[in-house]
């Protein structure tokens, strides 16, 4: 489950940052917003996509010793990204088509946090057996 998450969230995260390295522009359009001024916000916001993406690499290859990078990014970061969206569309009257990314970065965020409560007993280390010499 931990390693579907993570290859699922870590292609979301890379997709979203291509597209808004790519075309920030087009998706400025599609999303009813004006163009980011000046457009290097939107190419470091893209950066910084791309590269949470890739972190997600680490957990996927091994998600029990890796569980940190998961509730980073996905309960703290995904989740408070979804709060940051409504919140913006409620308090800044940003474009209600934004709720889109709300409700993509909480779906991953609750799912994430669902796999890692229901795993929870996984990450813990088992202790070695005592060693007795004689």
């Amino acid at each position: 489950m931990l390693t579907r998450i993570a290859l699922v969230s870590g292609l979301y995260d890379i997709a979203v940052g291509l597209v808004l390295l790519t075309a920030a522009p087009a998706l400025a359009r599609l999303f009813g917003a004006p163009p980011l001024t000046p457009a290097v916000f939107g190419d470091t916001n893209a950066l910084f996509l791309i590269v949470v993406g890739m972190g997600y690499w680490k957990p996927w290859r091994d998600p029990v010793a890796h569980r940190w990078y998961l509730w980073l990014m996905g309960p703290l970061l995904k989740g408070g990204g979804a709060v940051v969206f409504v919140r913006d569309m409620w308090m800044r009257d940003s474009p209600a088509s934004f709720l889109l990314f709300a409700l993509s970065d909480g779906a991953l965020a609750l799912w994430t946090l669902w796999a890692l409560l229901r795993t929870r007993h996984q990450a813990l280390p088992t202790p070695a057996p005592p060693h007795i010499e004689r």
